[in-house]
């Protein structure tokens, strides 16, 4: 006779669990952990501002240095499709 592992698994675990509760209280558990783990959650808020800010700089810096070539980048690539208007 084979038994799975996933099975065996399961039993064991079942096996280590505490007696079931009311219904109320396992949602109740569930809720305050989720509240206690969102609230804990505080970003990196200064990290994000600053890849912001540095790609921001970036494309200012592109931007001064090759304007008339990304200019005519963008009007060769749009005009197949505006019918050469641009």
């Amino acid at each position: 006779m084979t038994i799975h592992r996933s099975t065996l698994h399961r039993t064991r675990r079942a096996s280590r669990q505490s007696p079931q509760l009311p219904d109320q209280a396992p949602r109740r558990s569930l809720r305050r952990r989720l509240l206690a783990r969102l609230s804990a959650d505080q970003g990196d808020v200064p990290g994000w501002v600053l890849i912001t800010l540095m790609t921001a700089g970036i494309v200012v810096a592109l931007w001064a240095v090759a304007s008339d070539q990304i200019v005519q980048i963008f009007e060769n690539a749009m005009a197949p499709f505006l019918g050469g208007s641009l």
